[in-house]
Formats: structure tokens, C-alpha cells, sequence
């Protein structure tokens, strides 16, 4: 069971969890072992709360494919027992995320004050770049 939050959590039945062959390097034990984690997560039919079944949804990640289903790949580490670790923290992380509401930006105004203060620095600016011209002899 993965806890989300103190009253979310995700039974171990909803989480398809198998074991896979690694890719990449690893000598001969690469053949053998399958110690990568392919994990699956359906979330139009989990328990979670519709909240959270709904930010899921609209989050653009691409372990999400379009019928609602997570699938996460981990492979980092030699062991199976890591790897399931990684794979599980990974969905933990990516459900956590998915609840983050951002807050609303309000547009603000610059003070009257903070303008003329740019103005006139501006003019200054101009005036001392205005000097460094050629001096006209009459």
C-alpha cells in the first residue's frame, strides 16, 4: 500500500508491478536476471479521489498514455527489490506532483513613484552617452 497523503491511499492490488529484462550493458547476467520493474498504474479505475484522478489526467507527461494508464520502467539498480523501490517512488512522486495547485499570479502595476524614477534614469543615461560624441569645433 502507498500512502499519498494522510487520507490517500493506494492499495497494492490497483499497481501492476512485473519483472523485466534490463536493457543496456551488464554481461552475460543481463540474458539471465530480469530484475527491471515494469509498473502499471490505471487511473480512470484506482480508488483515488477525483481530484486526483483528474489532475492526473491532464498533467502532459508522457508515462501516461492515452487510455489513463502509468507506466513507469525502472532499471537503475542491479537488484529487483530497488528497482520496484524506484518504480513505486516514482508513482508516489508523480501523483504528488499532480496535486500541487499553483497559485494565482495577479498582475500589478509599477508605482507612479518607481516610473519617474526609470524615466529619469533613462534621460541620464542618454544624456551621459550623448557626451561621448564628437566634439564639433566652430
Amino acid at each position: 500500500m502507498i500512502k499519498i497523503s494522510q487520507n490517500v491511499t493506494i492499495p497494492d492490488e490497483e499497481i501492476d508491478l512485473s519483472a523485466i529484462r534490463a536493457q543496456g550493458a551488464g554481461g552475460q547476467n543481463v540474458n539471465k536476471v530480469s530484475s527491471a520493474i515494469h509498473l502499471r498504474f490505471d487511473i480512470k479505475a484506482s480508488t483515488l479521489p477525483e481530484f486526483y484522478k483528474e489532475r492526473l489526467l491532464k498533467l502532459k507527461d508522457s508515462r501516461i498514455n492515452k487510455e489513463g494508464v502509468v507506466i513507469i520502467k525502472a532499471q537503475e539498480f542491479r537488484t529487483q527489490e530497488k528497482n520496484r523501490e524506484a518504480a513505486l517512488a516514482r508513482l508516489k512522486n508523480l501523483i504528488e506532483a499532480a496535486t500541487i495547485v499553483q497559485k494565482v499570479r495577479k498582475a500589478t502595476k509599477p508605482t507612479r513613484s518607481s516610473q519617474k524614477r526609470r524615466m529619469d534614469n533613462k534621460s541620464k543615461r542618454g544624456l551621459t552617452k550623448s557626451l561621448r560624441g564628437k566634439v564639433n569645433d566652430r
